[in-house]
Order: structure tokens, then sequence, then C-alpha cells
């Protein structure tokens, strides 16, 4: 499932006019968006119960529960194997209990300014990323953890996340999927990046998270749907370099307002530490303000490793 999103913070309207829109699409269609609760130290909450649909979900991690975190989530799981070293939230247990540890800084990485005038920087203070969107985008906070899982999963256990993603349109569809009265919100599309301890390459890592986000938030449960191109190895402008891969499906069934087919971009890369990180978009696709290939590209050539508090 595509879980929910953080609740919109003065997000775009979507009755205005999309700077992306390109002439000859047709319906538009984004991934849906929960509010989500709040991590409360001493104990873990979990994420909100999905429709059975494909939607993202999201956690916020309070200061306090970092710690906590770390010792009660199970981590998300790379398509193909490894685990993911903090974008993971997972079922939490009753019995966990951490030592209390010193607060985080919340303006850690709040110096970085973006490389493209007029655009906002993103920062994920952990692993030292940023990169910038567009003024039109909305950066989520700093302890934001959106990711994907399997619908029906009990255990709600991520298949790939991002960590501080930045989120277009948050409120670009809406619709009462499972006809509880309550109506999910769909953005159009996110960025974000995440920490791939225990990835083997990161040719690995820019093949299987593409395919998760786009299975994740589009297709499932069907795989057949979604085609991964090459990978190929990218520099950004700052001259980190890695290995990049899209996603995207077709033939997604629209049996919701909201569904649509969906592509995904990631660029994998060592940190400064040694170890494997990575920067993803996933958007809808063959919708009237899907974002262009060529957008995604300038998002993705702002990609770069910064010195913050936390890294």
């Amino acid at each position: 499932m595509w879980p929910g999103q953080q609740q919109p913070t003065g997000g775009t309207d979507p009755r205005q006019p999309n700077p992306y829109q390109q002439p000859g699409s047709h319906q538009a269609n984004p991934y849906a968006q929960q509010q989500p609760p709040s991590w409360q130290a001493p104990t873990v909450a979990a994420a909100p119960p999905g429709d059975g649909g494909r939607r993202t979900k999201a956690i916020a991690v309070t200061a306090a529960a970092a710690v906590l975190l770390a010792a009660t989530v199970t981590g998300a799981v790379l398509l193909g194997g490894g685990s993911d070293d903090e974008a993971a939230p997972g079922p939490a247990t009753a019995s966990a209990s951490a030592s209390p540890s010193a607060p985080r800084n919340p303006r850690a990485g709040a110096g970085v300014r973006p490389t493209v005038p007029g655009w906002k920087a993103v920062v994920n203070a952990d692993k030292g990323i940023a990169f910038d969107v567009p003024a039109d985008w909305a950066p989520q906070s700093p302890d934001w953890v959106s990711y994907v899982s399997e619908d029906g999963d009990p255990d709600d256990k991520p298949l790939v996340a991002m960590k501080a993603p930045a989120v277009l349109k948050e409120k670009w569809c809406s619709d009462d999927t499972d006809r509880d009265g309550h109506v999910d919100d769909t953005s159009l599309a996110s960025a974000g990046s995440r920490g791939n301890n225990g990835a083997k390459s990161a040719e690995e890592i820019a093949r299987t998270d593409s395919a998760a986000w786009v299975y994740g938030a589009y297709t499932q449960p069907d795989h057949q749907k979604v085609t991964v191109g090459p990978v190929t190895s990218f520099t950004t402008a700052s001259g980190l370099t890695g290995s990049l891969a899209t996603a995207q499906s077709s033939g997604v069934e629209r049996r919701h307002k909201c569904d649509s087919d969906g592509k995904a971009t990631t660029f994998a890369f060592r940190t400064r530490d040694g170890g494997f990180a990575s920067w993803s978009f996933v958007g809808a696709k063959g919708v009237e303000e899907e974002v262009p290939d060529a957008i995604v590209r300038r998002i993705l050539a702002t990609v770069r490793l910064v010195r913050t508090g936390d890294s």
C-alpha cells in the first residue's frame, strides 16, 4: 500500500494552474496521503491503517523518541534483500525501552541554501543529503518518514521508504475509497532520500527501490505492470556520482478516482562514511499534471552531500 502522508500545511491549491502541465495529457491522479500519528516517547505509535488501496504512509518521529525508534522498528525491506538503516518505520514491540538521548537539533540542515534560484533546499540531516525542489513543492518535517507497504500486511512492513521528503500538491486528488466516511487526500509527487545499509551495490538500490515505489504506490498486487529501465551511471552538478534507474507502470486498473499509473527514479550513491544512500522521486504518470522527466532530472541534478549538525 502507498500509505498516508503528513497532514497538509498550506499546500498548493489543486485548482491553481500547474506549471508542469503538458498538452494532450488526461485525467490527473497521484498517490494518496493520510494524516499520520506522531511518535510519542516512550511508546511508538503505529501508522494509520490503509484502506486496501495504493497509499503512502508517513510517520513523524519526535526528538525524544529517536533512540526508541531505532530500538523498536524492524526496518524496510529492499526488493531483493537488505534493510534500510533509518527511513524504515515498522511494527513496535510493547516491551521496548531505551535510554534517554540528547534532543536532536530540529534546525539541523537549516543553513543549507538552494543551488537553483527561487527553489527550496530539502535536507536529510541524518545522512547529510540535500537537494532542491521548485517553489510549489512542500518540504516536510525533518523527522517525517514516508513509505509504501504491501496491501493487507498486518505488520505494515515497509517495502521502501524516504525521509524528510518534499511533496507536490498534497491534496491533488481526494476520495473515500473504502466508503467509511473518511476522505483520503492524494498528492501528485514526492521526492526524498534514505540510507541503504545492507545493500550490495548502488546498481541494486537504483533498480529495486525505483521498482518498489511504483509497485507499492500504483500497481500492487501486480508486479508485471512495473518496468525498470537500464541502470546507468549519473553524476550530479556537485560531482556526486552513482547509479540511476527509472521504473514505470503501464495498464493500472482505475478502480477508484485516484488510481493511475506511476513512475519513479532512484539515484544511489556512497555517503561520506562509505555507506550507501539514495534519492528517489515518485509520482503519477500519464495524468494532466504529471511532473515532466526534464523537471525530475533537474531536481536530481541538485542532489549533494552537505555538512549538518547531525552528519
